[in-house]
Formats: structure tokens, C-alpha cells, sequence
């Protein structure tokens, strides 16, 4: 692994539209049920409400920005990586990272997202209930995690 630091993000960088980017290559890679013309639609959200509102953790391999996490109170609202670096443990290091910080979190995945869904349940989450995301019309799963 290279050099790997973790840093909470400065939201006065210019680089929210890094992790916009990143979110959004993530949303259409992860999400092939749904048309990537939704993620585009939210793009603007993202950029302006979002990443904004959250306290967001950023990954760096070296000096590039690898991916991310953030996370409203106890609810983890979005992790990326970049698709160059996936594969490469950074999600389960954000992941531990918060881990370090708090003593519980949920989630939302979309069940058909099977690879996060296995993912965060190797990373200790458990489904607690099956909901419906109003905006695309697909299942989602609430997971929870506690220390």
C-alpha cells in the first residue's frame, strides 16, 4: 500500500468538486440499475448541500485525493473511492477510521448494490430493515453497526 493519510476535509479547498467527481463516477459504476442521468440530476446537491453539511474524512494516496467519507451525527451518508484505486483497501480504512471515532453507525445501500452490501457486512453491519429510496424506486437496505 502507499503512503496513506487521512484528513478531514477542508470545505474551503476547491476540491469539492474532486469529491463530487468521485461520488459520481462511484454512483454510476456501483449503480448500473439505475440510469446515470439520476446521478447527474444530483450533482449540483451533492456539490452544494451535501459534502457541505457533512463532516467529510478524505483519503490521499500520496498527495492525490483517493476517496472519501461523510458522515451526518451517527449516519454514514456516502464512501467513495475513486475507481483508479479501488481494490486497494481504502474503503475499509475510512471505514475503520470512523470506526475509531464512533461507537455506532447506519447506513443506507441499495440491496442490488451486492459488493457494498458484502462489504460493509465483512466490516461488521447488519441489515436491520428493507426500505424503499421514493426517488429511484429501488430497495435499500438500513445497516447498523456497534462497537
Amino acid at each position: 500500500m502507499n503512503e496513506l493519510r487521512i484528513e478531514l476535509f477542508n470545505k474551503s479547498e476547491m476540491n469539492v468538486d474532486t469529491l463530487t467527481d468521485i461520488w459520481y463516477q462511484g454512483s454510476v459504476q456501483a449503480h448500473d440499475f439505475i440510469s446515470p442521468d439520476y446521478w447527474h440530476s444530483k450533482i449540483k446537491d451533492m456539490r452544494d448541500q451535501y459534502i457541505p453539511m457533512s463532516e467529510t474524512y478524505v483519503i490521499y494516496d500520496q498527495s492525490e485525493i483517493a476517496g472519501f467519507v461523510s458522515m451526518v451525527d451517527d449516519y454514514l451518508a456516502a464512501l467513495f473511492i475513486h475507481p483508479h484505486y479501488q481494490g486497494n483497501g481504502y474503503g475499509k480504512e475510512l471505514l475503520n477510521f470512523i470506526k475509531g471515532q464512533k461507537s455506532k453507525a447506519s447506513l443506507k445501500v441499495y440491496k442490488k448494490n451486492e459488493s457494498a452490501v458484502r462489504f460493509y457486512e465483512r466490516n461488521g453491519f447488519v441489515i436491520k430493515e428493507m426500505l424503499l429510496d421514493e426517488n429511484t424506486k429501488h430497495e435499500e437496505l438500513l445497516m447498523e453497526w456497534e462497537e
